[in-house]
């Protein structure tokens, strides 16, 4: 199996219980006050790892471009953090993680659009089942 997929089923693992824990954090507190408790607790650990790997001084390598990216990524991450604790403060985490998913099919679309990355017929019918499989999560009764 290959390296990057491990990464990947260990983010998915990670994921749903971020969803988990934060639902039971965000009982009686607002919401963007989670976010912020949530958000400041990562900063210190990815900083640690940073120190910890003797990475630090590679922040003097970054472009102006890496700046940009970084920032709006970071910023986009925030505005999801913020949202996805506001649905699942409303919502059921079943539903509310189906919907997150969701970002599949705008990752697909988007990925066409701003990095040419090619609509094969697998990513199509992979989105589309995506897609799908979250309709029925949602709004089957």
């Amino acid at each position: 199996m290959a390296q990057w997929i491990i990464y990947a089923l260990l983010s998915s693992l990670f994921a749903a219980l971020t969803a988990i824990f934060a639902k039971k954090g965000l009982a009686t507190i607002d919401s963007g006050l989670a976010t912020a408790i949530r958000t400041g607790i990562v900063l210190i650990v990815t900083w640690l790892l940073v120190f910890y790997r003797g990475k630090a001084n590679e922040t003097a390598l970054l472009s102006k471009s890496n700046w940009i990216y970084l920032t709006l990524s970071a910023l986009a991450t925030g505005a999801s953090w913020l949202f996805y604790n506001r649905a699942l403060q409303l919502g059921e985490v079943s539903g509310v993680a189906a919907i997150d998913k969701g970002s599949i099919v705008f990752t697909i679309l988007l990925s066409f659009i701003f990095l040419g990355e090619p609509l094969s017929p697998k990513i199509l019918v992979g989105g589309g089942l995506v897609f799908a499989g979250m309709l029925v999560m949602v709004f089957w009764k």
